[in-house]
């Protein structure tokens, strides 16, 4: 080797030569499982590929390919388009006419817009190519439904500890792999444990260790690394699994899971503004009447985070947060409101009654506005008998629990109703 030509990174020197070589992804792989079937029939369909980085996406497709004496085509959404189809349909036209089948990949196929994707369809629908396609993000989300209908959608996962663990093991003792380097037990754990399942970042981490230190210590795999940031796709479902994570704890009345939550979205980017508005949805959906001050709280915390930033109004959102998961829960309000909403989308629009309605001139004085109101602080027990909804319209929206304030709100709820004439049993505060 030279400077001018230099060796191909470790991950790219240790890839499975053979589907026997591949490390995780049993439940594809193993005896009985899918993709095992699917090589022991020799009839590969299309198939989109979805998991995390570094699991092998790229390197199980070639394989397939291989396995299956397909022509293999890889392309990158990030940089192909169209043209680049069209080309790969041309060299697949001319390849099958000698009785070969095409395997086309599409790395990051979530990254083609409908238009693009949709220029796969007929040549996918008429078996000319075959699809692998490759992607870390749902593809309930972003692959057309024309499409996805037309491959089976298999699921990777993160390499687990141990599986990382033999990855590094293979990397020290393979000829393709690191000759002559040894690593300590505790800087190999090390090294799986940031990995997080990447099997191209717990290799990468080590090849740049191994430059630092022989035998590899676990001080030369954290100087290798840098810094460690949580995993987080600000933009794709795994943001959204956070919030809901961070969301359901605090419903759930879970202080440390709150916290933990919220630690992983703001250490992996995540802009506090967008965590504190869902903060303060929480306090109105899922707190509500049971206390009040929930809300106020959680407003204060929103304005703390804007005008100190961050990292100092990362704080503010954790008291809130701690707040609301300690908080007594009540989604009275929340259902109230839904109920509300469904029945005036549900309903007719019926008039106001007159003796509801403002009168500020004589015409509208003429025609009944206003009259027979009772002024409740004239009339109190008059104000209650009056009806206060359109004529022959009965609801029934809001239910008060016993939970904190709201065990207040009840006792007058329940005197409200039988003042209105609408008493009924309700909930044991």
């Amino acid at each position: 080797m030279t400077l001018f030509d230099p060796p191909a990174p470790l991950a790219e020197r240790l890839r499975p030569r053979t589907v026997h070589e591949v490390v995780g992804q049993t439940h594809l792989l193993g005896p009985g499982k899918p993709l095992t079937r699917v090589l022991e029939s020799g009839r590969l369909g299309s198939l989109i590929l979805w998991g995390p980085p570094g699991v092998g996406k790229t390197t199980l497709a070639r394989l397939l390919a291989g396995e299956v004496g397909a022509h293999f085509i890889p392309l990158s959404a990030v940089t192909a388009g169209v043209k680049d189809v069209r080309e790969a349909v041309t060299e697949a036209e001319r390849l099958r006419a000698r009785g070969q089948r095409t395997i086309l990949f599409l790395d990051e196929i979530h990254r083609f817009n409908k238009a693009q994707q949709d220029a796969l369809l007929p040549h996918v629908e008429s078996g000319l190519l075959t699809l692998i396609g490759a992607t870390t993000e749902n593809p309930s989300f972003e692959v057309n439904p024309a499409l996805r209908s037309r491959a089976r959608t298999l699921v990777l996962q993160a390499l687990t500890h141990d599986e990382t663990r033999a990855l590094l093991d293979r990397a020290l003792t393979d000829e393709r792999g690191l000759p002559g380097v040894t690593a300590q037990p505790e800087a190999l754990d090390l090294t799986a444990r940031l990995a997080e399942g990447d099997a191209r970042r717990a290799l990468s981490t080590l090849e740049v260790a191994s430059t630092l230190a022989n035998p590899v210590t676990p001080e030369a795999v954290t100087e290798a690394f840098g810094r460690h940031l949580p995993q987080m796709d600000k933009n794709g479902e795994d943001f959204f699994n956070l919030i809901s994570a961070l969301h359901k704890s605090v419903r759930g009345s879970h202080v440390d899971a709150s916290l933990y939550w919220l630690a992983r979205m703001l250490q992996g980017g995540a802009d506090p503004l967008y965590v504190a508005r869902r903060i303060v949805r929480m306090a109105a959906e899922d707190i509500g009447l049971a206390d009040p001050q929930a809300l106020r709280l959680a407003i204060a915390a929103r304005d703390t985070a804007d005008f100190l930033g961050s990292p100092e109004g990362d704080l503010a959102l954790a008291q809130a947060v701690v707040y609301l998961a300690l908080a007594p829960k009540s989604n009275s309000v929340y259902t109230a409101w839904k109920r509300a909403v469904s029945a005036v989308q549900e309903g007719e629009t019926l008039p106001v009654p007159l003796h509801l309605r403002n009168a500020p001139t004589g015409l509208m004085r003429q025609q009944g506005y206003g009259q027979g109101y009772a002024y409740y602080f004239d009339d109190p027990a008059g104000s209650f008998r009056q009806n206060y909804l359109p004529d022959g319209v009965h609801l029934d929206l809001y239910t008060p629990t016993g939970e904190g304030w709201e065990q207040r709100v009840a006792e007058r709820w329940r005197k409200l109703q039988d003042a209105h004439g609408e008493g009924k049993a309700q909930p044991e505060a």
